[in-house]
């Protein structure tokens, strides 16, 4: 079984859209945090919500560069079953690594909060002002993508895949 990197752009997208949950890892001056978030994918940022305060809050202003990871399978695998080391598990998984922007207008909230409930659900929503105002919008910028596939059965001449 092997490691393949996922070059594709469409094909990362297609994991990234495939996830429900992505963790996002950022770090203040002495320790890493990790938390699960939903999110949103718009070209070339990640759009993620929270309330506009708290630890993450706080830390991101202190350091806006996080690391996001998403996670596609959980198949287990194994070359010999009896080998304890040729077991991996069947994922493909994206990495980005980029720069928080904090959004605070108005329109480009509400843009941002119906993108992230269309990666959830194919209803149309609305949201009423005080929801608008009282979340927390934060914009990713991508400054690097990369992607891999995890377990891959391998291509050899003679096979038949």
């Amino acid at each position: 079984m092997r490691t393949y990197f996922i070059e594709d752009r469409t094909e990362i997208e297609n994991i990234i859209k495939a996830c429900k949950t992505c963790y996002v890892a950022m770090s203040d001056e002495n320790m890493p945090y990790v938390l699960p978030m939903n999110f949103a994918l718009d070209g070339n940022t990640v759009i993620l919500h929270s309330a506009q305060h708290g630890r993450m809050w706080e830390t991101l202003k202190r350091n806006p560069k996080v690391c996001i990871n998403w996670t596609l399978g959980e198949e287990l695998a194994w070359q010999d079953e009896q080998v304890g080391c040729s077991y991996r598990v069947k994922s493909k998984t994206v990495l980005v690594e980029g720069t928080v922007e904090f959004i605070d207008e108005y329109d480009e909230k509400e843009r941002m909060l119906k993108l992230t409930m269309a990666q959830y659900s194919s209803l149309e929503f609305k949201f009423n002002t005080p929801a608008i105002k009282n979340v927390g919008v934060i914009k990713v910028h991508i400054d690097k993508i990369s992607a891999k596939e995890f377990g891959a059965k391998a291509i050899t001449p003679w096979s038949k895949d």
